[in-house]
């Protein structure tokens, strides 16, 4: 996929080095801009394998607020294992405290709790929130079909009352959705952007809830657009990602959601990936 390899060079020409959160360095530059029309196929990344089925379980995960990573767990899906709620362990790159955090399941009010449940009070994982809050996700689905050319179609995760309870602030904290000449859009904001390993996750997710967004509402897959903010890519991660810039991209894929009722009834593996021929997978190490 050219946009993404285009971003990747980018960094790697310009990028300036910066320290970081985690201590392990970066190189980074300020904002950059993704687009994909869906008309070209699904954006999946070629030049190294991304794995649909975890991105799907995690979106699953979000549209439905859930904030327990067991539930990721239980379907095989650890890309939140390392991070929990302050409340449970305070924050800490320190091997002790990961130890500590990757036990707890506790996630606090991130994401998808965001999208459903926006000013309301956040108890626990296991526990129905307190006080009334806004649905954001729902509300955007009954604007799409009750007045398309609306727009205030926007989900946001940035809640800094919730700050302090979350396991990770979130790095793409709201999306727009808009209906032009038919075609649904779906436009995001990033605030910080990981390029090695999560901007492709990051990809593909909005792709999806865009195609879920398309099928609930009837219009057909319009441009997906991603603002980046402070994009950069760990030192650890260089020599990985100047091996891929090197592979030829392969045609895109495409995607098949069978038996879909509601965004909301969706489960993750009603959607598959088909025709998907990607180069080997490339290893970067998280850094947390």
């Amino acid at each position: 996929m050219k946009e993404y390899l285009d971003i990747i060079r980018t960094i790697l020409e310009q990028g300036v080095k910066k320290e970081d959160r985690t201590g392990t360095g970066t190189i980074a530059i300020a904002g950059a801009m993704f687009k994909h029309d869906m008309s070209e196929g699904f954006p999946l990344l070629t030049t190294k394998s991304v794995p649909l089925r975890l991105v799907a379980s995690e979106l699953e995960f979000f549209i439905k607020g859930i904030t327990d990573k067991n539930w990721l767990r239980d379907k095989n899906n650890h890309i939140w294992d390392e991070w929990c709620s302050p409340d449970k362990v305070k924050y800490g790159h320190d091997e002790e405290t990961k130890k500590k955090m990757m036990k707890e399941r506790e996630l606090g009010p991130i994401y998808g709790w965001q999208w459903r449940n926006f000013g309301a009070k956040y108890t626990t994982w296991d526990k129905p929130p307190k006080g009334d809050g806004v649905d954001q996700l729902k509300n955007v689905v009954e604007k799409l079909k009750t007045d398309p050319s609306d727009r205030r179609m926007i989900v946001s995760a940035w809640n800094p009352v919730d700050f302090h309870r979350m396991a990770l602030p979130p790095c793409h904290y709201s999306f727009q959705v808009t209906v032009i000449n038919n075609r649904l859009n779906l436009l995001w904001n990033q605030r910080s952007v990981d390029s090695a390993l999560g901007l492709p996750f990051n990809i593909a997710s909005y792709a999806l809830l865009l195609h879920l967004l398309a099928k609930e509402s009837g219009f057909e897959e319009g441009k997906l657009v991603g603002f980046l903010g402070d994009t950069h890519i760990y030192t650890n991660h260089i020599d990985g990602l100047k091996e891929q810039i090197k592979r030829k991209p392969y045609p895109l894929p495409t995607i098949r959601t069978k038996n879909f009722t509601s965004i909301f009834e969706w489960n993750y593996e009603d959607t598959a990936v088909q025709n998907y021929k990607h180069h080997p997978r490339i290893k970067f190490k998280i850094s947390v």
